[in-house]
Formats: structure tokens, C-alpha cells, sequence
């Protein structure tokens, strides 16, 4: 199983070894190298990129902001001269975080993951049935029908689950939840709202009616409600 990744650092001597790296790992297919956010940006919006090896400190925009910026995350292996970013990393489930300089030993155990990581997640997209997920709440893994699924609203550093029988707090990211959802059934109408889109009774330009709840509806994104051909 091969994996297309780019590389992204601001230091030429830093990426170049990284690429070496890379280009010389039997599972790997380098799809760029870049020296800036903006320009790998550009590159992900018309290629498929399996993995960012991705450095955090650049001129302008960190690799934070190229994260943030994306609607569904790679899998992210970041490559820094520091350690107090760790915290912060993985809370966009970072498959690793490797410290410059990076050996050749913890660059394969990273690829590795990563491996392990694409296979899970290629199984998944196999699984026809598969029609729930399992959530993380009060240290408990939780079954929970997707079809039950209302609402997925942003609480600070977690999320709140809305079913039709309970809710749950789980400790994640808005954009990592998202990543787990099938993009078939749910949407992003708001920077604080994810819905279960068969689960619509109408809408207006500023709101979505779901199961007699009002969510705000981004302007941005009224137009990905009305393409869904609600009856």
C-alpha cells in the first residue's frame, strides 16, 4: 500500500532530508515539496494527499493555519525543532510528531503508523453496513446509529453528539469528528453546527430546521442545502 504525501517546511536543508526520506521508503509517492503554506495549500485542492509531513513554524502562516484552513484533514506526520507544539498536534490526531533532527528509525515507525492507519480506514470505506460509529464518553466506547445522529455542535475542546435518545460530550476537534462522518449523510452548515442531513424539515437563509431545532446556516453553505433536492 503506497501513500502520496507531500512535505512542507520553510528550511531547504530541513526539507530536502525529508524528502530524501521519503523518496527512498518503499511505501511512499512524493507528491510535492513545498516552502510555504499558501503553495501547498494550492497543491491539495487538486491532488490526493494521503499524508502532510508537516513542519509548524514558517514565515506568515504556520502549519496550524494550513490545517485549519482544510474542510477534511490528510493524516498529519509533524516534523518541528520544538517539543511544546505537541500538545496542540494532536489535537488534530496527528498520526506522529517527530523532533528535527529526524532519524531514520522514528521516520519509518511513523510511516509505518500511518500504514496501519490508511488500512483501517480503507476497511471502513469497504463495510457497506457499516451504519454506526463508536464514540469516546465518560471513558466509555459508545455505539451510536447514524441514523439517530440530529446534530453535532462545536463546545470549546469538545463536541456534543445530539441523538434522538441522548446526547454526548466527546473530546475532539470540530474537524476531526467531521472526518469520521460519512459526507453523504452529514454537512457542515456552520462553524459550530454539523447535521445530519436527512434529518432536515426546512430552511431559510440564515437557519436550518432540524427535528423542530433552528441551526444557523452559513451563507456559504446555503447552497450546498439546496443541492441536496430536499422534498
Amino acid at each position: 500500500m503506497k501513500l502520496n504525501c507531500i512535505v512542507v517546511d520553510d528550511s531547504f536543508i530541513q526539507k530536502l532530508s525529508i524528502k530524501k526520506l521519503v523518496e527512498q521508503h518503499s511505501d511512499l509517492l512524493l507528491s510535492g515539496d513545498f516552502d510555504n503554506v499558501m503553495d501547498a495549500k494550492r497543491h491539495l485542492k487538486s491532488h490526493e494527499v494521503d499524508v502532510i509531513f508537516l513542519d509548524i513554524e514558517m514565515p506568515v502562516l504556520t502549519g496550524f493555519d494550513l490545517l485549519d484552513s482544510l474542510e477534511s484533514l490528510p493524516q498529519i506526520i509533524f516534523i518541528t525543532g520544538k517539543t511544546e507544539y505537541a500538545f496542540k498536534a494532536f489535537n488534530y490526531d496527528a498520526t506522529d510528531y517527530l523532533q528535527k533532527p529526524v532519524s531514520l528509525e522514528k521516520f519509518n515507525r511513523a510511516v509505518s503508523r500511518a500504514i496501519a492507519v490508511k488500512k483501517i480506514r480503507s476497511q471502513k470505506s469497504l463495510d457497506n453496513n457499516e451504519d454506526y460509529i463508536f464514540i469516546k464518553a465518560n471513558s466509555k466506547n459508545v455505539k451510536v446509529f447514524l441514523h439517530e445522529i440530529k446534530y453535532i455542535e462545536a463546545m470549546g475542546d469538545y463536541v456534543k453528539i445530539v441523538t434522538d435518545l441522548s446526547s454526548y460530550m466527546v473530546l475532539s476537534t470540530m474537524k476531526n469528528f467531521e472526518n469520521t462522518l460519512p459526507k453523504n449523510q452529514f454537512i457542515r452548515v456552520h462553524k459550530s453546527f454539523i447535521i445530519n442531513h436527512h434529518r432536515i424539515d426546512g430552511y431559510d437563509s440564515k437557519n436550518v430546521i432540524l427535528c423542530g431545532v433552528s441551526i444557523p446556516l452559513s451563507r456559504n453553505k446555503r447552497s450546498e442545502i439546496e443541492a441536496l433536492n430536499l422534498q
